[in-house]
């Protein structure tokens, strides 16, 4: 519960306690801050107990910290019913990032030279040499940006 709390924070609590409240009623304040959280838990454990049973007993291995979605999702990748680790081990996202990039630059990407070329370069026949110059602008290209507005922004 105070895991994050260190023992000169705990002794400086002690100390501002013992001077707010005084020593003589410090040991009954700390018998009412314990039954307080001990009647709490009780609390808390029956409501868990009453909604495991309206449930039924397919959740009977219910647990509350499951409806945090990281414990959610960790625990399901963990179980791998569905066969996740296959589909996520399956799939190279540098790969299919540079095939998208080359396609929307006009490029061949590797995977696609490579079976062009095998099956005859009859396509990079017709062009100068297969090759694009990245120096210069294409003939087509125009900067047609819309205007700034500075009163828009």
């Amino acid at each position: 519960m105070f895991n994050d709390i260190g023992p000169l924070e705990l002794v400086a609590l002690v100390v501002l306690a013992v001077l707010v409240f005084g020593p003589d009623k410090l040991p009954k304040l700390i018998q009412d801050v314990t039954r307080t959280i001990r009647k709490i838990r009780e609390f808390s454990e029956g409501a868990k107990q009453d909604i495991r049973q309206e449930l039924g007993p397919e959740f009977k291995d219910f647990e509350f910290e499951d409806l945090n979605p990281k414990t959610f999702i960790r625990k399901q990748l963990d179980n791998d019913d569905l066969g996740l680790k296959e589909i996520r081990n399956g799939f190279d996202m540098k790969k299919e990032m540079a095939e998208v990039a080359d396609a929307v630059h006009g490029r061949e990407s590797e995977s696609s030279a490579s079976g062009s070329s095998a099956s005859g370069s009859s396509s990079a026949s017709g062009s100068s040499g297969g090759s694009i110059d990245m120096t210069k602008k294409p003939e087509n290209a125009r900067d047609d940006r819309p205007p700034f507005d500075a009163d828009a922004t």
